[in-house]
């Protein structure tokens, strides 16, 4: 990895990750850093996509937990 601004870091993985992560960037002829920043961009991806659904059914009706129960229990689901 270059140093274009990077940040360093102190991670502690529990050593099942730790040694995957070594095999992996052995195998795949990159960086412990590559494999942690890319996945950590693909969980902030996910996030914001999630985000994103919450915001799109931010106007759906909502249900409790005990009217979702009523509701299977009258249509026979429970």
């Amino acid at each position: 990895m270059s140093d274009d601004g990077a940040k360093r870091a102190t991670v502690y993985f529990e050593p099942e990750l730790h040694r995957a992560i070594r095999l992996k960037a052995a195998h795949t002829h990159r960086s412990i850093s590559e494999i942690v920043n890319d996945a950590v961009r693909l969980a902030l991806r996910e996030d914001e996509e999630d985000l994103a659904a919450f915001d799109d059914r931010v106007a759906e009706p909502t249900m409790s937990y005990e009217a979702l129960l009523k509701d299977l229990k009258a249509h026979g689901k429970l």
